[in-house]
């Protein structure tokens, strides 16, 4: 049968703000899983906590989670304690089970708010829920107990599969930095000849010898990182490109009409720009196709698919050599990232400069069989990404999994009734 919660439980407000928290011996309840402690309690007994906020902020109805919590306890004031008047008729870790379970459609419709977003209680108190006999919640419980233990079990796995992905995608560079992807071809050349074309298109020279534009350390071999094809050449990235600075802007240079300025939150997530009317020189614009490196804060290659814009101070523009395949310079920035972060402790980007930049080593193939390893990294990635798919569907079908059974249950007790 179905019941309003008002029927069958007493409704109740928090009355602790969650910053007074004093350290006390008893639990406070607030919106995260963790319980804070306080030195006083509001209730003794079997409750269900639900939250009266939206859980991701303004203008946004939402909720991660309802409470359960039994014994003495204090409870913030931004939740309310929903307490079943009889055991007998509700069991309260039935109750709990059912509101988790179903609140996507139960409780959040009922969160209203155009800025602040909130659950009125006189609306939770209108909620109505199934309610099988005693017996029958108590079934439902242990299957729950049950389906949880199995669900946390393969949750486990599938996180370790997750990140077994990421560790995929990171092998896959690897390999093909180090010339396992794809076989040598005698045909295709060797990268010394490469690398000495480039220099020659490019006047840089090696330390020692004279040079009208740029002189480089030579490549030592304790500086090696890992074994390469004997047709394959150590260089340095400034080598064989060149790192272009963005521009430095202060706040009143920012304008909302103008040429977009692309910041590094632009670079990964962020959809909020400013712009700017200032006319510069062309290296401080980058277009469609331009290969790029935020090196402050969040950081890592990307080629542009935007349209014009101008690239701020933290970011570079990596302008290379035509003898170099575009994508196979991003995918050696991509793995180069991933090794100075395992290889570095704290914020190491705020000492990451141009001049070391420059020196970080770049194994050379020949210009065809950078096209090969390209394509065969896209291979890869593809079925990375259809694997993690996969997984992340796994996971919608596991929370899926004891809903089903649930209404499973109370389908049978309708049956029996």
């Amino acid at each position: 049968m179905k019941y309003r919660l008002k029927d069958l439980c007493s409704i109740t407000k928090g009355a602790t703000g969650i910053m007074k928290a004093d350290g006390g011996k008893y639990p406070l309840v607030a919106l995260s899983d963790e319980r804070r402690s306080h030195s006083e309690y509001q209730f003794d007994a079997k409750a269900v906590i639900v939250p009266l906020i939206s859980s991701t902020g303004h203008g946004h109805a939402s909720m991660k989670r309802v409470h359960y919590q039994e014994g003495k306890f204090a409870l913030g004031n931004i939740l309310c304690a929903v307490i079943p008047n009889d055991e007998i008729q509700l069991n309260a870790k039935y109750l709990h089970l059912y509101l988790q379970q179903f609140k996507e459609t139960l409780l959040v419709p009922l969160m209203k708010g155009a800025a602040n977003v909130s659950l009125p209680m006189n609306k939770l108190a209108d909620v109505e829920i199934e309610v099988p006999s005693l017996e029958r919640q108590l079934e439902i419980i242990e299957l729950e107990e049950e389906a949880a233990e199995y669900k946390n079990e393969l949750e486990e796995r599938l996180i370790a599969q997750g990140g077994d992905v990421t560790k995929l995608r990171q092998a896959i560079l690897r390999e093909a930095l180090q010339g396992k992807l794809v076989k040598q071809s005698k045909n295709e050349g060797n990268g010394f000849e490469l690398l000495s074309k480039i220099r020659s298109e490019r006047g840089t020279f090696l330390t020692g010898k004279k040079g009208k534009k740029e002189i480089v350390q030579e490549v030592k071999n304790e500086e090696v990182l890992f074994q390469i094809p004997e047709s394959w050449a150590w260089c340095r990235l400034g080598e064989v490109t060149e790192i272009l600075n963005g521009r430095a802007y202060k706040a009143s240079e920012l304008l909302q009409k103008g040429t977009p300025v692309l910041r590094v939150g632009n670079f990964f997530t962020s959809d909020r720009w400013y712009y700017s009317d200032l006319k510069l020189d062309e290296n401080k614009y980058c277009d469609k196709g331009d290969l790029l490196y935020a090196w402050s804060a969040s950081f890592g290659p990307k080629i542009w698919d935007g349209g014009k814009v101008i690239y701020h101070y933290h970011i570079w523009k990596i302008d290379h050599s035509k003898q170099i395949d575009k994508k196979f310079l991003y995918y050696y920035l991509l793995f180069d990232t991933e090794m100075i972060k395992s290889n570095s402790r704290g914020v190491f980007m705020l000492h990451m400069t141009k001049e070391r930049m420059e020196k970080r080593l770049l194994p050379l193939p020949p210009f065809a069989e950078q096209n090969r390893i390209v394509k065969r990294i896209e291979q890869l990635m593809q079925l990375c990404d259809e694997l993690q798919y996969s997984i992340q569907q796994s996971k919608i079908e596991n929370e899926k999994l004891l809903q089903g059974a649930l209404r499973d249950a109370l389908k049978k007790e309708e049956v029996a009734a």
